[in-house]
């Protein structure tokens, strides 16, 4: 399997850079490194991504407004081919169109245990605090300053007599054996089943009176105590496919769907004209796309009296 493209956004040193790439070069690692970029043309981690053989950029953001420097950047890793973006000591405030453009494909890493401590000087508070932990947390980058879903957290003890310098180094090791394992596990939970099941379910669950049961081995969602409306296939009689289920009009709009798509779309065996597999483990999900479909597929089973109220809701 082809790894995942990542590009690496630095200001400094880049040792966190250093531990994601050579993490990257085991075999069994899921991504790897594209392109390390900077705003600071002397960081040490663009030299040493240099001498790595890594493709480099850098653009000093001094003069330039905010949203044209991020334009650039993101020119650059585009250019790359990343599809993720891991941000290791990259000290600039991302605009809200970049962030926006990277959603749920950018990651940090920041040393402390969030929500404690957001923003700089983590240690001195947390010293000063009196806290016994300290520790680092790795987390989607959101519009809010340190606040996106945490993907992952290692704390580590306060000992007595400790000093930020000799925490932060203790730290410091934490965020290098923590980064790669949370950044690996976001490259490939697009096509993680329990990832998969745990956003239908979400979507599914969030309908109007809809319960889950498992059948024939598939999660399952119906009205309660009614029809079924969707299921989530595992490799359903050993097929290889992690896919959702969902009821369409009929055997015209079927093949319709997999004659326009036929990587995503397909006819699942034993359900009939009436069901549309689509699949959720070659990437790309449109979760929008997959809740219409959920919602769709819930007011074909409901009874009149759940989807009436919708309908008028819909006339207006």
């Amino acid at each position: 399997m082809a790894k995942a493209p990542v590009a690496v956004l630095i200001s400094g040193s880049g040792t966190n850079m250093a531990a994601l790439l050579y993490a990257s070069r085991t075999a069994a690692c899921p991504y790897e490194i594209v392109l390390v970029a900077s705003n600071n043309p002397d960081a040490g981690g663009i030299t040493l991504a240099a001498a790595e053989g890594v493709p480099t950029f850098v653009l000093p953001h001094k003069g330039m407004a905010r949203e044209d420097h991020d334009a650039a950047m993101d020119a650059a890793v585009c250019a790359s081919g990343a599809q993720f973006l891991a941000l290791a000591g990259y000290m600039r405030i991302l605009s809200p169109e970049f962030v926006a453009k990277w959603d749920g494909r950018m990651v940090n890493i920041h040393p402390s245990l969030l929500p404690s401590y957001p923003g700089l000087h983590t240690h001195e508070r947390a010293l000063a605090a009196g806290d016994s932990q300290a520790g680092c947390s790795v987390h989607m980058v959101t519009a809010e300053l340190d606040a996106g879903p945490l993907l992952g957290q290692t704390p580590v003890a306060i000992l007595p007599g400790d000093t930020v310098e000799t925490l932060s180094a203790r730290v410091l090791i934490a965020e290098h054996q923590l980064y790669s394992r949370c950044l690996a596990a976001l490259v490939t939970r697009e096509s993680s089943p329990d990832h998969l099941v745990a956003q239908v379910r979400e979507r599914a669950l969030a309908l109007p009176e809809t319960d889950e049961v498992l059948s024939h081995g598939m999660p399952c969602f119906g009205v309660t105590r009614g029809k079924k409306f969707a299921y989530v296939s595992l490799d359903h009689h050993g097929d290889g496919k992690t896919a959702l289920l969902v009821k369409i009009g009929g055997l015209d709009e079927q093949q319709q769907l997999i004659e326009n798509d036929p990587e995503r779309y397909y006819r699942p065996a034993y359900f009939g004209d009436a069901w549309i597999g689509i699949r959720l483990d070659i990437g790309g999900n449109d979760w929008d796309h997959i809740g219409e479909w959920l919602a769709r597929s819930w007011r074909m089973s409901a009874p009149k009296k759940l989807t009436a109220l919708l309908d008028v809701a819909d006339a207006f």
